[in-house]
């Protein structure tokens, strides 16, 4: 137990970010990828069960995922959009609306962290040309990614394995109904909590005309991408099974979008899977040695009680966990302790919003937050705590809010 336990922490501790000397140039992925190989050199976990360990499922729905967002990144759709709504907005104000909006509803179908890869340098152009402060609206692009990856199974890389942990209880249909009404009132209250804090440097009165350039849209292929996506959530709330779903729709947009397909597998984020796969080893090495059931014991009861103290305290744990270790890590380790809950539907819709909202709390919460503030460069500075300031406001307000109408919704139907 003792070496399954020790790979388990530094592998954690590395993923996290914490400064080890040993373990300074080895990033999130490389982490991962070292941990799986060190829980089976070192007897933690048979090779045969570390084949088993991997969900081939989560790794292909987020393939197939990625697939369908890089042929509509070729055809410079998310560019597109963003500069249709953001050069049509009238005051500093509806503009931040707009923001949240766009970015939360695109973030719903797709992948979130594509969302904000594209439209960051979109964002600062505007932004710039309109002489207005960039930091609100850099934080709105990165919680409203944040906020509407919660709608859906298919939102952001944690809901996709809770998606398949959950093997059709929530549905996709369900979980998308449950789910977005509590999605819409956060992003409302995201742009309105934005809107106040910010409510002194953001300008009154009409704003200066901007003029971006226009990007180019090829529209044949974002036709295609978009009849894939919206094939996908047919099928898929039609009770197809996510990955199937998924790999399938890439796998005809491949065929029907007419062009060599290596450079957009070149575009695909392969360390993310291999950092999924990763820690899919890891998780189950530990568990394998017995350290998940020792280190839960007082907890699952807690959990199982299926009471508002037992439901708080677990969501308590999810956001505390997603911002030290991330929500990727803490999502598979938490799977073991959702079944054990009364009603683990309702386990894996609470696990969805809290290891979610939990991104907006601090700076490393979300790998959105991070693409976000880097791709701004300079303009993009924000120390940690001034983002804590804003992020505790931004994530205790929407998750109360989420959780309300969560509850409220479980009462009357």
């Amino acid at each position: 137990m003792s070496a399954a336990i020790v790979i388990f922490a530094v592998t954690y501790l590395a993923i996290a970010g914490r400064p080890l000397p040993f373990l300074q140039h080895i990033d999130r992925p490389g982490a991962a990828m070292c941990g799986a190989i060190a829980m089976v050199a070192f007897g933690a976990l048979p090779l045969a069960e570390a084949h088993r360990a991997i969900d081939l499922d989560v790794i292909t729905l987020l393939l197939g995922m990625m697939i369908i967002a890089a042929y509509l990144t070729d055809a410079r759709f998310f560019r597109h959009s963003a500069w249709w709504v953001l050069t049509r907005a009238r005051s500093a104000r509806s503009l931040l609306w707009a923001l949240v909006f766009v970015a939360g509803g695109l973030s719903a179908v797709l992948v979130n962290d594509t969302i904000c890869l594209m439209m960051t340098p979109l964002v600062l152009a505007v932004v710039t040309e309109a002489g207005l402060p960039p930091l609100p609206y850099l934080l709105a692009l990165a919680s409203a990614a944040n906020l509407g990856g919660v709608v859906t199974f298919t939102g952001n890389p944690q809901n996709m394995i809770i998606g398949e942990l959950a093997a059709g209880d929530p549905s996709y249909l369900e979980y998308l109904v449950r789910a977005l009404p509590a999605g819409a009132v956060c992003l409302a209250l995201d742009a309105a909590l934005l809107t106040w804090m910010f409510r002194k440097e953001l300008p009154h009165g009409p704003l200066a005309e901007r003029a971006p350039p226009r990007p180019y849209l090829d529209r044949p292929l974002a036709a295609k991408a978009l009849g894939a996506l919206g094939v996908f959530v047919v099928l898929a709330a039609s009770g197809y099974p996510l990955a199937g779903a998924a790999i399938a729709c890439a796998a005809v947009l491949s065929i029907a979008a007419g062009r060599p397909m290596r450079p957009v597998l070149a575009q695909v984020d392969w360390p993310l899977l291999l950092f999924f796969a990763g820690l899919f080893v890891v998780v189950a090495g530990l568990r394998h040695s017995g350290a998940i059931e020792e280190w839960t014991r007082e907890l699952v009861p807690l959990f199982g009680r299926g009471d508002l103290a037992g439901d708080l305290a677990f969501v308590a744990l999810v956001v505390v966990g997603s911002n030290l270790v991330s929500n990727v890590p803490l999502v598979i380790l938490a799977g073991n302790w959702v079944p054990a809950m009364p009603h683990p539907s309702w386990g894996y819709i609470l696990l969805a919003f809290a290891s979610t909202l939990a991104g907006n709390l601090t700076l490393f919460g979300s790998v959105a937050n991070i693409i976000v503030f880097e791709g701004a460069g300079t303009r993009g500075h924000i120390s940690f705590l001034r983002f804590l300031r804003h992020g505790a406001v931004l994530t205790l307000v929407t998750l109360a809010a989420a959780l309300a109408l969560l509850y409220l919704e479980r009462f009357l139907f």
